[in-house]
């Protein structure tokens, strides 16, 4: 057996002490449960009436499940604390049993091209191992079966680099051998069924359109991609992926709880496949490619452990850049689109605040932020909450971002002449109580939208800007009159997303003081307990040591004493001053505040929000 070396952060692996079991002690050939138990029990991990029950229950027959697995499923428990002996812990320790580093397989760290051309699949699947990544000296290979080495010499003679082992759940290595070597093998037959080659420069791109030569979206190849790919990002929780061309090489990436990682590396001309294979599927121009298109598909979600997956809608938008087409695919679950508003991240003061502001009868209602900070979740949660059978729910929007059926949606279509304007001045023929537009981007929306406040209707739409103070002054650089802002506009939501840490992996972080949060939230000062965690990566957060995400909030609610700093001058530093006078918690408070709380990291909130000024 080749000796233990410590894991390297590409791998994910975390080295465990050796055991009392030399290596060299070991039997060679494969794992078997009966001296599993035994190691167990030496080790002091279960008691020796534990190992009698397991080996009664299983009794003299054997079975075709791996033995870490068939463990797992016994109900052992550890001795001492009590908790339970599944085949992950098993597998972990193992690692610590044997001197070898435990991995837990990070598929986004992989380079599946290069990993795949260690070995055939076959290969990997007698021996029960996956090679994980290759560099100029070795080859880190991730084994379920650590005593069977005697084809370590053999791969390191064809390979001609040195073999590295690393412990791995069989569960996994057996899951990831399959998909990966199945990619692998699909990209390599779509791309020598491809006789075009790679874009060289902008210019060509002017002669896509008139390309004969393209490697055929229905190629079976270029299908199975396609399906990897879609059903690796759902399994990943990615809310985009994009399809970017580049000059030698087509990457692939995903967004996952708002970080770009970069996935899988592919030749151009099968990337092109793959975009005209989805472009033909979300109903688009497959042939031109010289304009940004837009579209969208529906598609299923994988079942996970018996469940049904559900169905998932992807938004699709194409992109001519220099050395091709790129393609961005949105995913709209409708499990994490619509939440309630206390999943959205509402604390207590603001959920409360934004109840009673979305409650009344009529006036306008922004929500702010840049693009991703999920203004659409907010308004999308907002709405379908309000959307009883009572009151008539409308919305204008480009595009529509997630079909709802108990709202009445309307896409624009500029082709036609129906902008935000116009289907806003037609809704308002539809007796609507309730109306959202998409985007307030110019004077005509803006005036329509004051226009439905006016005539008695709840008006929600969005705008780009910073903080909330700073959606006033954007509506008067519109050319707005502040008397129509005075008395239309009640509230204004901005909003971020920040990150949230895995509750399966997070500790303490003793170095996050009071006086380091109340520094970050100048000129304000925490009250109450300070719980700062920090992340750590586990198997459930995909090693990144955060999990999901949360919004922050900073709400301006338009009292008496506010309108009065926007007519009839508008003066946004007093306006600031008595949005805070009201109750408002700027984003960066309510950042730190939920640093406090064992949310987030202090380096997220400072990330993700701008630091507060009065004069914006």
């Amino acid at each position: 057996m080749p000796p233990a070396a410590p894991a390297s952060p590409s791998s994910g692996a975390a080295a465990r002490p050796s055991s009392s079991v030399p290596p060299g002690d070991l039997p060679a050939g494969r794992l078997e449960w009966r001296a599993l138990l035994q190691w167990l029990v030496a080790d002091g991990w279960i008691t020796l009436d534990d190992a009698d029950r397991v080996e009664r229950r299983f009794g003299a027959g054997d079975s075709r499940q791996h033995p870490l697995v068939r463990l797992g499923g016994a109900g052992l428990v550890r001795k001492g604390n009590g908790k339970p002996l599944d085949t992950e812990a098993l597998t972990e320790w193992l690692a610590g049993h044997l001197g070898l580093p435990y991995v837990r397989i990070d598929p986004l760290k992989v380079d599946v091209g290069r990993v795949a051309d260690v070995m055939s699949i076959h290969y990997a699947e007698s021996r029960r191992v996956l090679p994980l990544n290759v560099s100029l000296v070795e080859v880190t290979v991730a084994t379920s079966e650590p005593l069977d080495t005697a084809w370590v010499a053999e791969i390191e003679g064809h390979a001609r680099k040195k073999i590295r082992l690393v412990l791995a759940n069989p569960v996994d290595v057996q899951r990831y051998t399959t998909e990966f070597f199945t990619l692998a093998r699909s990209v390599k037959a779509a791309a020598k069924s491809g006789e075009t080659s790679a874009i060289a420069s902008f210019e060509q791109l002017v002669e896509l359109g008139k390309a004969n030569k393209q490697l055929d979206a229905n190629d079976q190849g270029v299908v199975q991609v396609v399906d990897w790919l879609w059903q690796y990002a759902f399994d990943q929780r990615a809310s985009d992926i994009h399809l970017e061309p580049r000059r030698d090489m087509g990457a692939i990436r995903f967004r996952i709880d708002g970080v770009l990682h970069t996935v899988y590396q592919l030749p151009v001309q099968v990337m092109s496949a793959m975009t005209a294979r989805i472009k033909l599927l979300g109903r688009m121009d497959v042939v031109e490619r010289r304009r940004p298109q837009d579209g969208r598909i529906k598609t299923v979600r994988p079942e996970v452990g018996g469940q049904p997956g559900g169905e998932v809608e992807m938004r699709l938008s194409t992109l001519p850049t220099a050395f091709g087409e790129k393609m961005v695919m949105r995913i709209f679950d409708p499990d994490t689109v619509v939440k309630s508003i206390e999943a959205l991240g509402f604390g207590a003061h603001d959920a409360q605040r934004w109840q009673e502001l979305t409650g009344r009868s009529h006036g306008i209602i922004l929500v702010t932020g840049p693009t991703g900070s999920g203004k659409t979740t907010t308004l999308y949660s907002t709405l379908k909450k309000l959307a009883t059978d009572e009151v008539n729910v409308c919305t204008v929007e480009d595009p529509i971002e997630m079909v709802e059926p108990a709202l009445n949606q309307t896409q624009v279509q500029p082709a036609l002449d129906l902008g935000f304007a116009e289907g806003l001045r037609a809704l308002m023929r539809q007796d609507p109580d309730i109306i959202m537009v998409g985007e307030i981007r110019d004077l005509a929306t803006a005036e329509m939208a004051i226009q439905a406040a006016l005539t008695g209707h709840l008006v929600f739409s969005t705008l780009h800007t910073n903080d909330a103070a700073s959606a006033i002054t954007r509506l008067a650089d519109l050319g707005v009159p502040p008397y129509l802002i005075s008395a239309t506009v009640i509230g204004v939501l901005a909003q971020r997303l920040a990150r949230t840490l895995c509750p399966a992996c997070k500790v303490r972080d003793e170095d996050v003081s009071r006086e380091m949060l109340d520094a970050a939230a100048q000129p304000w000062r925490l009250k109450g307990a300070v719980r700062a965690y920090r992340p750590v990566g586990c198997l459930e957060c995909r090693m990144t040591g955060f999990r999901g995400r949360a919004g922050l909030y900073e709400l301006m609610v338009m009292s008496d004493a506010a309108r009065a700093a926007v007519h009839p001058v508008l003066d946004a530093a007093a306006l600031r001053r008595q949005a805070l006078a009201d109750g408002m918690h700027p984003l960066r408070l309510a950042g730190v505040m939920k640093v406090a709380d064992g949310s987030t990291t202090i380096e997220e909130v400072l990330r993700t929000t701008p630091k507060w000024s009065e004069t914006g």
